[in-house]
């Protein structure tokens, strides 16, 4: 949906921001009013006060709700229950035992992110968080400690590798609108991913955010079923379950291979989609049936739903009859409903503020600053992710505002991708109540709305600055 023409100027524009945000803040904080109840109310108090018609209001709110469902819904439902199977079945204790022995109980940390970064390079940040809770949790209820100790080194990582590698959304748009190479900035955007992800990730949850204590809470996974790898359930399989409980038979674990396959398969499903399209943009490959059909198995929600099969059927069914699947599947989908409906109202919030006209208004403010093209593109993505919480906005409102500067400067394709990294740093810092992303990682991991400005908020912020770092030396050092 087009954003509106802007009723007031930017400044105005801003301090309605500002207020609604304070306001959010104030209900949800003070007043504890439900999260999905507040981000409602704000987003349409706020619409009214920047000007949007009452006729168009609610169609507005009610649209930028739906389309970020629609990204979510489908993502975390499939991510669900490929988790349930992967914890139920002792598959997520498999592979984070394995893990740990590789890399060492000091390492566990470092572990999770280095595994998220790689599995994060087709998979966007949604899919790729919820595949990796089980294994999150596990790590954690064999550790103990805080969870956000396990949690926010993954959750960084696919962070960063959302933000700044294609082929994600952003940083494609960002390479293509400044006539940049799309390869050289994924072979720039790796590496400095990885280094963002030590410097600005790592290194400050093992000294700072990792250290906030949050308990372990997996009831996501768990729904009502008790959990347990040997739950069977009634009818034909009561003699069997009463061996299993009495320990005269047991359901063996999934091997590591095979749980490593079932992490590796929508990754492989993905990239294959990624291969194709992007030489297809450059004018490698024609049109196929066969290619078509691979690019329609690794769209996520597809690649997914292929991975929930297959785990289905190789996993689910070891020791248990297709009714007590059913009823494991069924009971992952209850504890999400309230993370997916807050993820939308927070899409709705950001898609207000952003239909206001907010960002073409600050964006025309900020364009003839004066400043280095670098540093104007880092402040403007700051900017417009602060004002209205789409990572893949920011990225893609800046780089169409700075593509004529760009062009006018005959920038080399190296500069262009540190172009890229300034505007992935700028649209990933300060992740707050108006970015859906937010309430992913809040609700996931049990945190209240303080201690995930207290934490993610913070990390976001250092992971988008060492970002721009990166960038920023790359730019100085380059000819």
């Amino acid at each position: 949906m087009e954003p509106m023409d802007p009723v007031y100027g930017a400044g105005t524009l801003l301090t309605i921001a500002a207020v609604a945000v304070a306001v959010l803040l104030f209900l949800i904080i003070t007043l504890r009013m439900h999260a999905f109840v507040a981000l409602i109310t704000v987003s349409l108090v706020t619409g009214l006060a920047a000007g949007i018609p009452f006729r168009e209001l609610a169609g507005v709110a009610t649209s930028f709700f739906g389309s970020t469902l629609g990204s979510v819904a489908l993502l975390v439902g499939l991510g669900a229950m490929i988790g349930r199977i992967l914890e139920v079945t002792g598959g997520a204790q498999v592979l984070a035992d394995t893990m740990i022995n590789r890399f060492g109980e000091k390492r566990a940390p470092m572990a999770l992110g280095v595994a998220a970064l790689l599995f994060g390079i087709p998979i966007f940040f949604d899919a790729g968080l919820m595949v990796f809770l089980p294994i999150i949790f596990s790590v954690a209820r064999k550790f103990g400690g805080s969870v956000l100790l396990y949690a926010l080194p993954a959750a960084g990582a696919f962070a960063a590798m959302h933000a700044i590698v294609p082929p994600h959304p952003g940083p494609v748009t960002a390479a293509t609108e400044l006539g940049g190479s799309i390869g050289l900035s994924m072979l720039i955007g790796i590496p400095a991913a990885f280094v963002a992800w030590y410097v600005g990730v790592h290194l400050v949850t093992v000294g700072y955010a990792g250290r906030v204590y949050v308990p372990i809470n997996d009831t996501i996974l768990r729904g009502t079923v008790s959990g347990e790898p040997s739950d069977l359930d009634d009818g034909d399989d009561d003699e069997r379950a009463e061996r299993i409980a009495s320990g005269e038979e047991k359901v063996a674990p999934p091997s590591f291979g095979t749980v490593l396959g079932l992490l590796l398969l929508p990754f492989v499903l993905i990239a294959l989609n990624t291969g194709i399209e992007t030489l297809r943009a450059a004018g490698t490959l024609g049109d196929s049936p066969i290619l078509d059909a691979l690019v329609f198995i690794g769209q996520t929600p597809v690649a997914l739903l292929i991975t929930l099969l297959v785990s289905t059927y190789t996993l689910g069914t070891r020791g248990r009859s297709l009714a007590t699947v059913e009823s494991l599947l069924n009971d992952a989908l209850g504890p999400i409903c309230a993370i997916i409906l807050i993820t939308g109202a927070g899409g709705m919030f950001g898609g207000v503020l952003r239909y206001s006209g907010i960002g073409a208004a600050l964006s025309e403010s900020l364009a003839d600053l004066g400043l280095p093209l670098i540093v104007s593109a880092f402040l403007i993505a700051t900017l417009l992710r602060v004002a209205q919480g789409s990572a893949t906005v920011a990225l893609t409102t800046t780089s169409g505002l700075m593509a004529a500067g760009v062009a006018a400067a005959d920038l080399s394709d190296l500069k262009i991708a540190c172009l890229v990294l300034a505007i992935a740093a700028g649209a990933t810092v300060l992740s707050h109540v108006n970015d859906s992303g937010f309430w992913l990682v809040s609700r996931f991991f049990g945190m209240d709305v303080k201690t995930t400005l207290r934490t993610w908020t913070v990390l976001e912020t250092t992971l988008g600055v060492s970002i721009f770092l990166i960038g920023l030396l790359v730019w100085f050092v380059v000819p």
